[in-house]
């Protein structure tokens, strides 16, 4: 089995759209799907070039109302590229033509090769090679090469490339009936076939996209001619190539993309076309390309073994696609779905929560960008936040251009066509998951810098407008949040309440108690001269201080039944009959829509989506949530040993895990009771996208959070790793079903950290540097390891206990 490819044979229309998004290339600039290059959206193939950070917005007439949406653009696409035999017809009118398709994946290099044989209506067969690639290098260029040969013919081969701005956003069946247009074509042209391009802009951003394309022949015969082909919005090249039997013809097609969002051009058409100019052939391309990825490898690699390895590589390696290296010099955020379709419309969510802890360990100056891309949003965050009465930053919870609110107020249902009111901005929690991510990236780089420059000023923000959504409730003599949506999604309201929204969601207050202490410990660790600046420049007063204080003391947290309550009133909900709702669909994930579209709702029932409560687990040591209870005063429920185990068991019982994230978490809060059920959920975990677990979801784009959050759970989770006053925590406790784990991290500057981890021991290995020497401690045992050598650690495990009956 080789753990590097992932491979495909023969052709299935149903599965098309799954494998084009497994199969998509990128380089965190751009991606592009792996659509066969000569065909079209159909319903079975939808081609795809995506650029981070590149929106348009559109209205439509949804159920009677104007609906304002904004998307992450279908760009020109620059793939099309196809032949012809004779005076036959054009490969891709028919798919049927086509036989012994072999599609691959090469992980570790970045390149898709396609193979197959094409037979035309004349019975001429003729094999067809193929090999892209967009680069990791030049995050600018792309490459298309091309082998046909003739097996039992001869005359003249035509090859038709082409770039075309026709494309729609169509890529999500239930967007389709809203407006998919983005794009303007504003002129095309070239020099045929040496160059060809095309400039476009979007409908309302303006954001100018060019595309220059080569296309040449670069082993066989000359072509006997060349011409130019075009329509609106569309611009091709043809080559007529006289052809013998076994003799094989190479075409290259190499594209540059620029748009008006980059730097250092003076505009977008004269950057590509230079670009393009510049560019090598495809076999220089791809060793540069190869070097890249090989760079990456070594840093971000990670070993297992078994057929899970493959699954593990094909996650980091889509992860490095949509956050590369060249992401930090761009001003975007994290797509929950990739850039790989179109599902979330592009929107930045709190799947970054899931994404951060890889990047602070692995890439830590693209985290770093991804968060200054929150900063440059406080404006926006600031007023959506003084709009509510709140002082500080409230974040908006889907995320595009600019940082306003890209939530949409109507949703389909598409189990019953109805179109329903959306809540989802009530989840006030992503401002949580921002200031969770500043203060880990903190932890781990030990960049100062970074809390002094900005990183202090967006976590005091949200803590501001955090501490201001509470408010004291005399009665029960503590702090309280109402109208908010947690984690869980399928409750956003109370079945005897009109207005939408929860009180006193637990996940939230406990987070938010725990962002005002960070935001106190945030203010001690700055220099007293930046603490005063950065008072005075937000107008931070010592009674905004103060009142933090007051709230991380007192903030209600409910129970019942001696577990933690995912909001107040949770008890009161009728227990729903799982047995009867599973013999009855099956697959349950998406209950919520199995019950609207029976006139029924997710708010009377104690029903998860995916973890809410237990997200407290995943975030937070056992140590800091009882450090929390037992400082708001709930010294009764932070001294029970069962507390945490018997609330997870609680809610594993009552979750339909309609979120890839939710095998993840549970996973990881299983993992120090349940090793083998942990070990179960990370394995669905890892499956959910290759398999398409969810039902149609991957082809819409890959489930960024998910993939990123398998690593996470055997990087962390699995090991114990965190940073710790400077030093790196281990904790090892493999499952059973996990021999061995390596990898490589960067920590407090120490770059290529390699940590070896099996049953009885854990080596570490510190490369040269003049850093200082690492701390370690594993297993409460400190170690201080110089740069250049390396420590073997025994591990003495604790006595297995049984697992916990459900």
């Amino acid at each position: 089995m080789n753990t590097w490819a992932l491979a495909y044979e023969g052709f299935a229309p149903e599965h098309e759209g799954l494998r084009e998004a497994l199969c998509t290339l990128g380089n965190g600039y751009f991606a592009t799907r792996g659509a066969a290059p000569e065909s079209r959206a159909d319903g079975v193939h939808y081609p795809g070039t995506y650029i981070a950070g590149c929106y348009n917005r559109t209205v439509s007439r949804v159920a009677g109302q104007e609906v304002e949406n904004e998307d992450m653009v279908n760009a020109p696409n620059w793939l099309p590229l196809t032949i012809r035999t004779g005076d036959g017809r054009w490969l891709g009118g028919d798919d049927t033509e086509l036989s012994d398709q072999h599609l691959a994946l090469d992980l570790r290099r970045g390149v898709l090769t396609r193979t197959f044989r094409y037979r035309d209506g004349d019975g001429r067969t003729t094999r067809v090679r193929q090999r892209r690639l967009v680069s990791m290098d030049d995050p600018h260029l792309a490459a298309l090469e091309t082998e046909v040969t003739p097996e039992d013919w001869s005359g003249t081969l035509t090859v038709r490339s082409a770039l075309d701005g026709t494309v729609t956003n169509a890529g999500v069946a239930r967007y389709r009936d809203l407006c998919g247009r983005h794009l303007q074509v504003g002129s095309t042209g070239g020099d045929v076939p040496e160059e060809t391009w095309l400039y476009a802009e979007t409908s309302t951003s303006g954001i100018g996209i060019a595309l220059a394309a080569r296309t040449r022949v670069t082993a066989g015969p000359e072509p006997d001619a060349t011409s130019v082909a075009s329509r609106p919005d569309w611009i091709g090249c043809d080559l007529e190539i006289p052809v013998l039997p076994g003799r094989t013809v190479t075409v290259e097609k190499t594209v540059a993309l620029h748009t008006s969002r980059d730097k250092a051009i003076s505009d977008p058409r004269t950057a590509a076309r230079a670009a393009l100019a510049r560019a090598d052939g495809f076999a220089e391309l791809l060793r540069h390309h190869t070097a890249a990825w090989r760079r990456l490898w070594q840093e971000c690699a990670i070993d297992i073994g078994g057929e899970e390895q493959r699954v593990l590589r094909l996650h980091l390696f889509h992860l490095l696609q949509t956050l590369s290296p060249h992401t930090a010099d761009l001003d975007v955020g994290v797509p929950a779905r990739g850039l790989h379709g179109e599902a979330y419309r592009g929107h930045v969510f709190w799947d970054e929560l899931f994404v951060f802890p890889l990047l602070n360990l692995h890439l830590p100056e693209t985290a770093r960008a991804l968060l200054r891309y929150r900063w440059r949003r406080l404006p926006q965050a600031r007023a959506a936040a003084s709009a509510y009465g709140l002082r500080g930053a409230l974040f908006p919870w889907q995320s595009g251009s600019d940082g306003r609110e890209e939530t949409q107020r109507l949703h389909l249902n598409p189990r019953s066509g109805r179109w329903l009111d959306d809540h989802s901005h009530l989840q006030r929690h992503v401002d949580i998951a921002i200031a969770y991510n500043v203060w880990q990236h903190y932890r781990t780089t030990g960049d100062l810098g970074f809390l002094a420059e900005f990183g202090a000023e967006l976590l005091l923000e949200i803590a501001r407008a955090l501490s201001d959504l509470t408010a004291y409730d005399s009665h029960l003599g503590r702090y309280v949040i109402r109208s908010v949506m947690g984690p869980d999604e399928y409750h956003d309201g109370y079945p005897d309440r009109e207005a939408p929204g929860l009180d006193d969601n637990a996940y939230t207050n406990v987070m938010t108690v725990w962002v005002l202490q960070r935001a106190l410990e945030v203010l001690e660790e700055l220099p007293e001269a930046g603490r005063r600046q950065l008072s005075e420049r937000i107008g931070l007063t010592r009674a905004e201080t103060a009142r933090f204080a007051c709230i991380a003391a007192r903030m209600r947290v409910p129970f019942h039944d001696g577990v933690i309550s995912q909001f107040a009133g949770y008890e009161d909900l009728v227990e729903l009959d799982w047995t009867a709702y599973r013999d009855r669909y099956g697959d349950i994930r998406r209950l919520d829509r199995i019950l609207e579209a029976e006139g029924d709702t997710c708010n009377r029932y104690r029903a998860s989506k995916q973890a809410d409560v237990l997200m407290l687990f995943f975030l937070l040591s056992k140590e800091e949530l009882t450090a929390i209870l037992r400082g708001l005063g709930y010294d009764h429920h932070a001294d029970d040993p069962d507390l945490i185990p018997r609330t997870v068991v609680y809610y594993l019982t009552r979750t339909s895990h309609g979120s890839t994230l939710s095998a993840v978490v549970h996973a990881w809060v299983l993992s120090r009771t349940d090793r083998t059920s942990s070990w179960r959920f990370l394995c669905e975990a890892l499956r959910s996208d290759i398999d398409d677990t969810q039902g149609g979801t991957t082809a819409e784009g890959i489930h960024l959070g998910a993939m990123a959050g398998t690593v996470d759970v055997l990087i962390r989770c699995y090991t114990g790793l965190a940073a710790q006053d400077g030093a790196l925590r281990l904790k090892p406790s493999l499952p059973d079903e996990l021999a061995h784990l390596s990898f490589r991290l960067r920590y407090r500057g120490h770059r290529g950290i390699q940590l070896d981890i099996d049953a009885a021991q854990v080596r570490v290995a510190v490369p040269p540097s003049s850093l200082s020497p690492l701390e370690v401690q594993c297993r409460g045992e400190s170690t201080h390891i110089p740069p250049g050598s390396d420590r073997t650690l025994p591990l003495r495990y604790p006595p297995r206990t049984r697992p916990r009956q459900r």
